[in-house]
C-alpha cells in the first residue's frame, strides 16, 4: 500500500467536512519539554513551517531561561505546566503518578502552585494556566482545588470528565508505549483520527494530538509531516491555539 493510499481515508473524511460546510478542529500537545534540544528544534521548525500552534507541557523543576530564549524564536509555541518534577510517588505495584493521594494534599497543591508560578515567571504571556499531569494521571480529589491555585484548565488523555475548570484532553497519541515505543502504525493512527473526527462532527471534542518530541523515531516525524501536509491542503481543517480552546470552554 502506498503512502497516498494510506492517507486517502483522511483526505476523504476532510472532504466530507468541506461539503458539509464544517471545519474540523485539531490541536497539538507535546509533553516533557525542559531544555532546547535538536528534537525540540525539529518539532518547532516542522510545526512552524505549517503554522501549527503547539502547546509544550514543560516540567517546571527542570527548566530555566535556556528554554525561554529558544521559544522567543517560536511565536507559535505556548507552554503549559507538566506537574512539578515528573517524579513518581506511587508504590511499585501501582501505575506511576506524581499527583496522586500518596502524599499530603497540601504538599501536592504547593508543588503545583510553585510550578505554575515558576513557568509563568519565566515565560510570561507565553504561559497558559493549564495543568498537564505527568503520565496523564491526577487524583480526582485534587481537581476541584486547581482553580484556587491559579489554573484555568486541565489536560489529560481520553474523553473529558466534568470538572470545575476547562478540560481539554488529548485523544490521539502517536506513540506505541506498550509495544515498539516508537510511532504507532500510520494506518491505525489515521483510523483513530477519523474516529475522533466523526465524534467531533456530532458535537464531540476536537482531535487532540499528543506527541513526545524527545522519544520520536523517524516514523513519528514522517507521520507529523504528512499529517500537517494533508490538513494544510483543505479549508475544512484548522489547528487551533490552546488559548482559543480554553476560552471556548468558558462560554
Amino acid at each position: 500500500m502506498t503512502t497516498d493510499q494510506i492517507w486517502q481515508p483522511l483526505v476523504e473524511e476532510l472532504a466530507c467536512w468541506r461539503r458539509a460546510g464544517r471545519k474540523a478542529e485539531f490541536w497539538l500537545r507535546d509533553d516533557d519539554a525542559v531544555d532546547p534540544t535538536p528534537a525540540l528544534d525539529r518539532l518547532l521548525e516542522l510545526s512552524g513551517e505549517f503554522a501549527v500552534p503547539v502547546t509544550l507541557a514543560v516540567i517546571p523543576a527542570m527548566t530555566d531561561e535556556k528554554l525561554v530564549v529558544r521559544l522567543d524564536e517560536a511565536p507559535h509555541a505556548t507552554v503549559a505546566i507538566h506537574g512539578w518534577a515528573h517524579r513518581n510517588h506511587a508504590p511499585e505495584d501501582q501505575k506511576k503518578q506524581e499527583l496522586g493521594a500518596h502524599r499530603p494534599r497540601e504538599a501536592v497543591l504547593d508543588d503545583l502552585a510553585r510550578g505554575l508560578s515558576h513557568v509563568t515567571c519565566l515565560h510570561g504571556a507565553r504561559a497558559v494556566p493549564m495543568l498537564v499531569p505527568p503520565w496523564n494521571r491526577i487524583d480526582a480529589g485534587l481537581v476541584s482545588d486547581l482553580g484556587s491555585i491559579g489554573f484555568a484548565a486541565l489536560s489529560v488523555y481520553g474523553p473529558p470528565k466534568p470538572a470545575s475548570l476547562a478540560v481539554i484532553n488529548s485523544n490521539v497519541d502517536i506513540m506505541d508505549w506498550h509495544g515498539t515505543r516508537g510511532c504507532r502504525d500510520h494506518r491505525l493512527l489515521i483510523q483513530a483520527i477519523i474516529a475522533q473526527l466523526r465524534h467531533a462532527f456530532d458535537g464531540g471534542e476536537p482531535v487532540g494530538l499528543l506527541t513526545h518530541h524527545l522519544v520520536h523515531d523517524e516514523s513519528a516525524w514522517l507521520f507529523l509531516e504528512r499529517l500537517f501536509t494533508v490538513t494544510a491542503q483543505t479549508e475544512a481543517c484548522a489547528w487551533v491555539p490552546i488559548r482559543t480552546l480554553i476560552a471556548g470552554r468558558g462560554k
